[in-house]
């Protein structure tokens, strides 16, 4: 087994349960590992013997459009298309962080933690 880990994935989304979360936006940061067998490509260093991290990436980016009101919700579906996107991972596991969230303090960020593994 081998990890792949994608750091600091950084967006602007609109997830929230305030309506004003929802019209105007905030940061968010994502960092997702999954783990997989990297021995083949490791051996063959080719491109289709591994999980392309651009397709990972993309599969958070587009997670992340879609509007949600919980972050819990957002990872739910993260974590659910990288298995039924991606037949050689065996484990995902997602963090979804909400930066400066409007919870009336000083906290640099929100983050939940969410992990699935293939049945």
């Amino acid at each position: 087994m081998g990890v792949i880990k994608l750091k600091n994935i950084r967006t602007f989304s609109y997830h929230g349960c305030l309506i004003e979360e929802g019209k105007i936006g905030s940061d968010y940061t994502v960092d997702l590992k999954i783990k997989t067998n990297l021995q083949k490509s490791a051996e063959t260093d080719h491109l289709l013997d591994t999980v392309d991290y651009v397709h990972l990436n993309k599969i958070v980016a587009e997670e992340m459009a879609i509007r949600s009101h919980l972050l819990e919700h957002v990872a739910k579906r993260i974590n659910i298309r990288v298995l039924a996107e991606i037949e050689t991972v065996e484990k995902t596991t997602v963090w979804v962080s909400k930066v400066n969230p409007p919870i009336g303090g000083d906290v640099e960020s929100v983050t939940i933690k969410m992990t699935e593994i293939r049945k």
